[in-house]
């Protein structure tokens, strides 16, 4: 069993940062990828951004230039750097992880608010 646990997010101005960090416990035998996906009101879920063992990162392009993943592989550990925060940047923020026997496993989200 693998548990997903986030801290950070709240509220903030456009143009603001915050930071969302997600730390992963349990039987963790090999990890294919740890990722942080976004969910707004009534719309679907999508990955903002993902980072292999490697290091090797792939972001959504409306976050392209101003967020910034990453991981430290020793404490299983994935952070999201979140700049220059837009209004359209507010939902709920999910830390993914996709272990090599396939299985996903999610933290429990956290609220993230844009708005003056």
């Amino acid at each position: 069993q693998v548990q997903l646990v986030e801290s950070g997010g709240g509220w903030v101005q456009p143009g603001g940062s915050l930071k969302l960090s997600c730390a992963a416990s349990g039987e963790i035998f090999s990890i294919v990828s740890m990722a942080w996906y976004r969910q707004a009101p009534e719309t679907q879920r999508e990955l903002v951004a993902v980072i292999s063992p490697t290091g090797s990162t792939n972001y959504a392009d409306s976050v392209k230039g101003r967020f910034t993943i990453s991981r430290d592989n020793d404490k299983n550990l994935v952070v999201l750097q979140m700049n220059n925060l837009k209004s359209e940047d507010t939902a709920v923020y999910y830390c993914n992880l996709k272990a090599n026997t396939g299985n996903l496993y999610w933290g429990q989200g956290s609220q993230v608010t844009v708005s003056s």
